[in-house]
């Protein structure tokens, strides 16, 4: 287990981290140590009770854009619907919604402040963006957030939704804008049905490492 030291912005290679792809722990959340992390393709993730610790897993679960599925309900659903979608509209909102949001199995702990604030402060310094999506009613009501890892690729970092499949059609819109900016991937960290459902797949990390 590598040690983080508070006045070294370093991190190990990835190749180092361990079956679980934990790579290190400690260390803080400072601007310069998240920006280094995610031009590495390291991520923070942790219980609030807990020091930071450092992941680089293996296998990677990430969406090429153009792999982005939208089934045929969901095509009439886009049809159908009057959502706005909007960019940086509201990323302090998005990231407390991801945070406040009901998930089954999951006790939300890891979005804790000291890592809202850290994204917002990412935010504000132009290393990361959000989609909103707002209902006839100019409600957030569904949205996620994303840190810019590099010119290649984009770390979706965590979603939500009020309303039916308003998560799902901010992640189909991300997928068109990673495709219009000529980003290469979308990482989304670790497999989950509902990601392989939109087309999200698992690469080995020297596949994902690539991108760097």
């Amino acid at each position: 287990m590598f040690i983080l030291k508070s006045h070294i912005i370093a991190f190990p290679p990835v190749n180092l981290a361990n079956s679980d792809g934990l790579l290190a722990i400690g260390g803080d959340l400072s601007l310069e140590r998240l920006i280094e992390a995610y031009q590495n393709g390291i991520f923070p993730w942790y219980n609030q009770e807990d020091d930071i610790l450092w992941w680089a897993p293996d296998p990677r679960m990430v969406l090429f854009p153009k792999e982005v599925k939208v089934s045929k309900s969901m095509r009439a659903f886009m049809r159908k619907s009057n959502y706005k979608i909007t960019q940086n509209e509201a990323f302090e909102d998005v990231i407390k919604n991801c945070a406040n949001i009901n998930r089954k199995n999951d006790t939300g702990t890891w979005l804790n402040e000291e890592m809202q604030n850290a994204y917002i402060n990412l935010y504000k310094n132009g290393r990361a963006f959000s989609i909103e999506v707002w209902n006839e009613n100019d409600e957030l009501v569904g949205g996620l957030y994303v840190v810019k890892s590099n010119d290649r690729v984009w770390s979706g970092e965590s979603m939500f939704h009020k309303e039916t499949n308003t998560s799902k059609l901010a992640f189909i819109n991300l997928a068109k804008l990673a495709e219009n900016n000529n980003i290469s991937i979308i990482d989304c960290q670790q497999y989950t049905d509902h990601l392989a459902s939109l087309g999200a797949r698992e690469i080995s990390r020297k596949e994902f490492m690539k991108y760097f």
